[in-house]
């Protein structure tokens, strides 16, 4: 007798058995689910362990006045705009009321 020819209706019921036996998702038509990426484990934990936090400067000097350090790009930094400012082309100065500002005076 030759191979009998297996309904796709058993195999439907086949295949959605096993996966409530085996905890899988059930998929017929094949879509696209990503479960292959939320099975994965997640990198974002052993990257942190990877990379040592960076030296913020102005902490160690606020955590350690004692050591006398000083923030040399920071120095510069507000150099720069104290320059700026004689120049008159630094930030404009914030408006202490509402009825100050610019916006508020301009008509429309």
């Amino acid at each position: 007798m030759a191979a009998a020819a297996i309904r796709p209706m058993r195999l439907t019921a086949l295949t959605r058995s096993r996966c409530s036996i085996f905890q899988t998702a059930y998929n017929p038509t094949s879509a696209r689910t990503g479960a292959k990426y939320l099975r994965a484990r997640l990198r974002g934990p052993s990257m942190v362990k990877y990379y040592t936090p960076e030296a913020n400067i102005a902490q160690i000097i606020r955590q350690w006045p004692e050591l006398e350090m000083r923030n040399f790009a920071e120095e510069e930094r507000l150099q720069d705009v104290e320059d700026k400012k004689k120049r008159g082309k630094g930030a404009p100065k914030k408006a202490k009321e509402k009825g100050d500002s610019r916006r508020a005076s301009r008509r429309r």
